[in-house]
């Protein structure tokens, strides 16, 4: 995707040895928002994506999801074919023809996304009224609902954004009195249960996930509920559930020991727990994720890394590597700056260090030949060429698809930017 070059913009921040923040807006190397149906439809157990679009959106599924031609997961590409495009055949029609064998043959589905894509939205498909139609006829069997993974309107992570703030109006409405936590973000089964048991040891509850892991289980909303973001790309979805009544509860993003510590501390304070109860709760888990890390800080102190824009992970991973592992980041980029969700992580980053907000790549791959940091971090696309000019790459796809928010992850986490450069040191052997 791209847009027509522009000159970058510095804009400075307020604050002695805050961060300057670069504006760009040229041409951009990132995935469509189509790519976070990969860990979604792992997620929310009885939910179905079905992408209508090309053949090129269900290669691109495949390849990232790693389907075996055997395997039946829960997502698909409904094809749009060339008479569709030329208005040779009624495609909502053709739609609901899909619609109606898929759920002949997968009853088990409960909850059915139609995700938009680039050819969905070049023929201005509505997909809004067919969730609607579709809606009304095989409720209360399934619910039909319908974002956009567009790469014309969305990028990587912005997919989840969607899909989640698809879900907010679903939600059921819950009493101003019943006082809930609603932890929202697409987390693995495993780090979701360790929160829960975080919370419930500082006596929090009732905590809610948002995705739940079955469609049924979506939780209630209302002025009563506090909600705290675990993934930095929920705008839209922070928004939605603002309007609904909820009341967001600032943090950093749990990355890291500290970064755990400081999110469930937010939490904690919100709901008065007192400060040595808190300690009791959360000491043995920091205790534990900082051991994790003393070991991979000896290899990564001192050495600088770049973020190329791809996930809007970057500016809480800068924090979490400078803050807990010591490497000085010398840019980091990220797609976009949501400044009022960002201003715990911004406050922690540090002294000078420089954002880049959107990208126009030629001008930032120039800008990284010339710093040559020891590790960079970047999307699929700029890896290859980056390794055969000398410099270290860490795929950001991966810290996507990975577990590691939580004290437990803290260890593994660190480990996904210390690989690549064992790796490196074993080949120059």
């Amino acid at each position: 995707m791209s847009s027509a070059a522009a000159r970058p913009v510095a804009e400075g921040a307020q604050g002695c040895g805050a961060p300057t923040i670069l504006k760009e807006r040229g041409q951009r190397e990132v995935f469509c928002g189509l790519t976070g149906i990969v860990w979604l439809h792992r997620k929310i157990q009885d939910a179905f994506f079905l992408v209508v679009g090309s053949r090129t959106c269900a290669h691109l599924l495949q390849s990232a999801a790693g389907v075996m031609i055997f395997a039946e997961p829960r997502f698909a590409t409904a094809i749009i074919e060339e008479r569709d495009l030329a208005g040779l055949a009624d495609a909502n029609a053709e739609l609901e023809g899909v619609v109606d064998r898929l759920l002949a043959r997968r009853p088990d589905i409960k909850l059915l996304f139609l995700v938009g894509s680039c050819p969905s939205e070049v023929i201005k498909l509505d997909l809004a009224e067919a969730s609607r139609r579709l809606s009304r006829r095989f409720l209360p069997d399934v619910r039909v609902l319908h974002y956009s993974g567009s790469g014309i309107e969305t990028t990587f992570t912005e997919g989840e954004d969607a899909c989640l703030a698809a879900l907010v109006p679903e939600m059921p409405a819950a009493a101003a009195a019943d006082r809930s936590l609603l932890v929202v973000g697409a987390l693995a089964e495993v780090v979701e249960d360790q929160f829960r048991r975080l919370f419930a040891a500082l006596g929090i509850g009732p905590v809610h996930f948002l995705p739940p892991r079955r469609a049924a289980e979506l939780p209630a909303v209302g002025a009563g509920t506090s909600f705290i973001l675990a993934q930095p790309f929920l705008a839209n979805t922070a928004r939605a559930l603002a309007e609904r009544g909820a009341r967001r509860i600032a943090a950093p993003f749990p990355l890291g020991a500290e970064g755990t510590t400081l999110w469930l501390r937010a939490v904690a304070d919100h709901w008065g727990v007192p400060p040595r109860a808190f300690q009791d709760a959360t000491a043995f888990g920091e205790q534990r994720a900082r051991r994790a890390l003393s070991s991979r800080r000896e290899r990564l102190s001192g050495l600088r890394i770049g973020f190329f824009p791809d996930s809007q992970l970057e500016i809480p991973l800068a924090r979490f590597l400078s803050r807990e592992l010591g490497m000085v980041p010398v840019e980091i980029g990220t797609p976009y700056l949501h400044r009022e969700l960002m201003a715990p992580e911004i406050a922690l980053l540090p002294p000078g260090a420089m954002i880049s907000e959107g990208q126009d790549v030629e001008r930032q791959l120039d800008r990284f030949r010339a710093a040559r940091p020891d590790l960079t971090v970047c999307g699929l696309g700029l890896a290859n060429p980056l390794e055969a000019e000398g410099l270290a790459t860490k795929w950001s796809i991966e810290l996507v698809f990975s577990p590691i928010q939580g004290y437990e992850q803290a260890g593994d986490l660190a480990e996904l930017f210390v690989r690549p450069l064992a790796r490196r040191a074993r080949l120059a052997v």
